[in-house]
């Protein structure tokens, strides 16, 4: 039985690939990064064993990605290098200038894991897993912001039509700029079927009309738990 493969935001989890805070999280220079302060190491080691301990209650195996990445704060956020298909996965590019490298360090880790390859973006192509929903099996939305762009839009498209896959475009908003990240899942997450949590005001129309046209439920946060990442919910199965 293979360990990889998923096109859902809510199939059951089986295996998770996670990486545990270390000292290049603990940057001193957190505006670079563009974080409020400071990160507590300690208190973030804390909070990720906790969500370790949540993914394993939910029934998943848990790997930790062990590469070293020195200076790469924002590399535990390993959803953002890849997008992982049935066929294999998908290796980014990320549109963060100090997260460039990542999707090297990645493609190794999987490698490691026996996990094939489907394609590499390349070039001016850019695109982060933030920006990626899969909005049922064959079809994934991609934000279009700071962070992914046209060309990595049109690789995308390259890599997936041949098994199967519809690429649709989902324009996001300038928001404070392309110094903070809005990726496309800090406005929506799906958590069962036809059931997405989502932060309305900041979604673009056309795409609400797809979730409409699709018969998606939607429950919005109100705007003091969006500033807390209110949208960001992860599914570790269907509705859970």
């Amino acid at each position: 039985m293979k360990q990889y493969g998923s096109q859902s935001m809510i199939a059951p989890l089986r295996t998770v690939l996670v990486k545990r805070p270390d000292e290049a999280f603990a940057v001193d220079d957190p505006l670079a990064w563009h974080y409020a302060s400071r990160p507590d190491l300690h208190s973030a080691q804390q909070e990720h064993d906790a969500l370790v301990a949540l993914l394993h209650n939910a029934g998943a195996t848990v790997v930790t990605h062990d590469i070293a990445q020195p200076k790469r704060a924002d590399s535990i956020f390993v959803f953002d290098p890849v997008l992982i298909t049935d066929r294999g996965a998908v290796i980014l590019s990320m549109g963060k200038q100090q997260r460039r490298g990542e999707e090297a360090a990645m493609a190794l880790q999987l490698a490691a894991l026996d996990i094939p390859i489907l394609y590499t973006l390349h070039g001016e192509a850019r695109a982060e897993g933030g920006d990626l929903l899969w909005l049922d099996h064959d079809t994934l939305a991609v934000g279009q912001g700071f962070r992914t762009n046209g060309e990595g839009l049109r690789q995308l498209r390259e890599a997936l039509q041949p098994i199967g896959v519809t690429v649709i475009p989902v324009e996001l908003p300038y928001y404070t700029g392309a110094d903070t990240c809005l990726h496309l899942l800090s406005l929506i997450s799906i958590v069962d079927e036809q059931l997405a949590v989502i932060y309305a005001p900041l979604l673009a129309v056309p795409f609400w009309q797809e979730l409409q046209r699709r018969n998606f439920r939607l429950i919005e946060v109100p705007e003091d738990e969006f500033l807390t990442m209110g949208p960001n919910v992860l599914a570790t199965a269907h509705g859970h």
